[in-house]
């Protein structure tokens, strides 16, 4: 392992003003995408779609410091014959590869999930590295609920996140550790702030058991937020404080970066959270994002499968980057949205 090539991966995945664009989505996943906006999911829309944003050279070049990709994806080529992940190559940015299989129900704990695919990732990682990839991402879920989540699943997923990091260091890929605690449910943001906590105590303390270099990894925590079905909504202010004080108790100083989840929230959400931390300031790590529906929900509607509409869909994709550049730096203004629309 050289420690210093993934250290030098892990911070130009978070240099200032960029962020990472999560296109990984499953071919399920991007079937109910495609579904909401009337078009068919085959493995030709799909690489259509996914090169209208790679071809977006105002947003690729400018805002996108990386682009985590799917399978299918990382060996597809665009119309033209040149591989995908060329494109992301030419536009400065960096591939990179979800390497986890899914979630299966974990035993004696009902209603919670492990993630799967540490078996072959040793193997599967090298090709990976071969086609391009010099980052990876592995996601456990975390669901708040009645009696749930069990110290169990807290430690299993931890376990499992800190085996998959150490495999792709070993591999020369920096990991991208994401535990991500749902915020599907009715629970107020102080629970989230609990079972937040108790998650990322458990996955440093998996990852440094595990050996784990924290200067080569990058993490990608959720906010700190109440449930969708919460009563009392918080603040953007109140989201910005609790996170930013969570990470400052859990997230040790040598992690070169954070690049949060949107996880559900709406596109403006997820921007005014990130800039009201950054405006906090005063962090030992950048604060960026990894956001996969809150990038692309507006491309998908202005393309809609339409090869007329490919202009408008990156006008729409660019305008979502610069937006979430801005917040990384804490210059965001919910005016900038209303001039672009």
């Amino acid at each position: 392992m050289n420690l210093a090539d993934l250290n030098k991966v892990a911070r130009a995945m978070v240099a200032p003003g960029k962020g990472i664009l999560a296109a990984d989505e499953s071919t399920g996943t991007i079937k109910k995408r495609f579904d909401a906006i009337n078009v068919a999911s085959t493995e030709d829309s799909r690489r259509d779609y996914r090169e209208m944003l790679f071809r977006s050279s105002e947003a690729m070049s400018r805002y996108i410091s990386g682009v985590i990709l799917y399978d299918e994806t990382i060996w597809q080529k665009a119309k033209d014959g040149t591989p995908l992940v060329k494109l992301i190559e030419q536009a400065g940015a960096i591939p990179g590869i979800k390497v986890d299989e899914g979630t299966q129900p974990l035993p004696n704990c009902p209603g919670e999930l492990v993630t799967v695919g540490l078996d072959r990732l040793a193997e599967r990682l090298k090709k990976y590295y071969d086609a391009g990839a010099r980052f990876a991402k592995w996601r456990a879920v975390i669901d708040i609920g009645q009696n749930i989540p069990t110290m169990t699943a807290i430690d299993v997923n931890a376990h499992a996140l800190a085996r998959y990091a150490a495999l792709c260091q070993a591999a020369q890929i920096v990991p991208i550790v994401e535990p991500e605690v749902l915020m599907d449910g009715d629970h107020d943001i102080e629970r989230c702030y609990e079972v937040t906590k108790r998650v990322l105590n458990k996955t440093f303390q998996e990852l440094r058991v595990q050996r784990v270099a924290l200067e080569g990894m990058v993490l990608k925590p959720n906010m700190v937020v109440s449930g969708k079905k919460s009563a009392k909504q918080a603040s953007v202010e109140e989201v910005a404080e609790k996170t930013v004080r969570l990470l400052k108790n859990c997230v040790p100083a040598a992690v070169p970066g954070i690049a949060f989840l949107s996880g559900g929230q709406s596109d403006e959400e997820a921007t005014a959270h990130l800039n009201a931390m950054n405006a906090i300031g005063g962090l030992p790590w950048p604060l960026t994002f990894s956001y996969g529906r809150a990038l692309q929900a507006a491309p998908q509607k202005a393309w809609s499968g339409r090869s007329e509409n490919v202009a408008a869909g990156q006008r729409a994709f660019s305008h979502r980057a610069q937006m979430n550049s801005l917040a990384s730096k804490g210059e965001w203004q919910a005016e900038l949205e209303k001039k672009a629309a």
